[in-house]
């Protein structure tokens, strides 16, 4: 088995050994803001700033999948193109939607259509408990820290890798062996072969952002929520779910 003290790759670089993430390599945060939750400033545009990527957001922009598909390749669908008003506005503003067509593949674009599908919300488990997680997820807001969907990567000083760990990547093999080293990550917000590993507990202790510890204040239920709901994304079954629903 790896030691956790050794490096590995970029944070949120892979899926099962998928190509590097659309959404990271293509720059999609740096105007949608962090976890793609906007507010980026945007002067000249009806809104006042970048939209977000979440559900209402969306239902806004997006009629269906082939809206999203025409936002990322050409930026923005041809309806939209070819109209004056439309036009104008998007003239008008500071920032404007890149069109990537000369920069992805068709299979770049249908990972960036799931993606963006399943952080927004639209595609949940179907199991009842990690559905359930995946709300209390909102509500803890733990994709602020763990990266879009747990993607990872969002900087934390003084840790031995520079980052949060996300869901998706060999970090998460080499911190959680089982699902009761991932409740305890989640409830105790620390893990004894880590928090006391010799050189472990240098980084533990000194880096500025430190796991919440929600056993004191949510009931045991919610972090079995939880957990159920990071080991279904982090099968991926929400890739599958997003793609066939895309294509309904």
């Amino acid at each position: 088995m790896r030691s956790p003290w050794r490096s590995s790759r970029a944070p949120g670089s892979c899926i099962r050994g998928r190509a590097p993430s659309p959404s990271r390599s293509l720059g999609c945060f740096s105007c949608h803001g962090p976890a793609g939750v906007g507010g980026t400033h945007n002067p000249g545009s009806e809104e006042g700033e970048v939209p977000a990527f979440g559900e209402q957001t969306q239902m806004m922009y997006v009629k269906g999948a082939d809206d999203l598909r025409e936002y990322i390749l050409d930026g923005a669908p041809q309806r939209k193109r070819e109209d004056p008003d439309y036009q104008a506005k998007v003239q008008a503003a500071a920032l404007r939607m890149p069109a990537y067509r000369a920069f992805v593949s068709a299979t770049q674009v249908e990972d960036l259509v799931a993606y963006l599908r399943a952080t927004s919300g639209q595609v949940l488990p179907d199991a009842a408990l990690a559905a359930r997680g995946a709300a209390i997820a909102g509500e803890l807001s733990c994709f602020s820290c763990h990266g879009p969907l747990g993607a990872g990567g969002v900087a934390n000083p003084g840790s031995f890798k520079g980052y949060i760990p996300g869901f998706w990547d060999r970090d998460f093999d080499e911190l959680v062996r089982d699902d009761g080293e991932l409740r305890e990550w989640i409830g105790k917000g620390a893990l004894p072969r880590i928090s006391n590993h010799p050189i472990g507990r240098i980084f533990f202790h000194r880096q500025a952002i430190k796991m919440p510890k929600y056993e004191d204040v949510r009931p045991k239920d919610d972090l079995d929520a939880l957990v159920a709901y990071v080991r279904w994304i982090r099968a991926g079954t929400w890739r599958t779910l997003a793609t066939a629903a895309a294509h309904h």
